[in-house]
């Protein structure tokens, strides 16, 4: 049961690592946290893919490494992999929950920053790759990943 457990894992990050930076549409990495019906559909639309993507490789691994699967587990673990991605791609609800745990400057971190020059023209003083809400939003994945793997195996 370890092995498939870790063999499942892996194949869960390398899938959302693969979904959420080669898959997710440009659209939907903008809009996917807006308020209302753009952002919710942005969202549902990043999900679905992303879900297509954990599915595809999780599949594989269970059947070239012939993983002690059931169907209960995979779907069980797939379900719980879209909800709470979809939980966290709404930005809001992690950042309540980052506030909760009292990660509010962390969150803030990298934010970019836009000013004017002295010609008046727009710019990014703060460019960054990566920001403290992109780190709370990608541990909380590999949280929820976690779960899933081990929701997967355990039934």
């Amino acid at each position: 049961m370890s092995a498939a457990f870790a063999a499942y894992l892996l194949a869960l990050l390398t899938a959302h690592t693969v979904a959420d930076h080669w898959i997710q549409t440009h659209h939907q990495a903008l809009c996917k946290g807006k308020p209302g019906r753009v952002g919710v559909l942005a969202c549902l639309r990043h999900v679905a893919t992303y879900t297509a993507t954990t599915a595809l490789l999780g599949l594989l691994v269970w059947q070239v490494l012939d993983l002690e699967l059931s169907w209960l587990g995979f779907l069980a673990g797939q379900a719980l992999s879209a909800v709470t991605h979809y939980f966290a791609d709404r930005r809001v609800p992690l950042a309540r929950l980052a506030q909760w745990f009292g990660k509010a400057d962390f969150l803030a971190l990298g934010v970019p920053r836009t000013g004017l020059d002295r010609n008046g023209n727009a710019y990014d003083d703060n460019p960054s790759l990566g920001t403290g809400a992109y780190s709370l939003d990608q541990s909380f994945h590999h949280l929820c990943l976690f779960l899933a793997a081990l929701l997967t195996v355990a039934l």
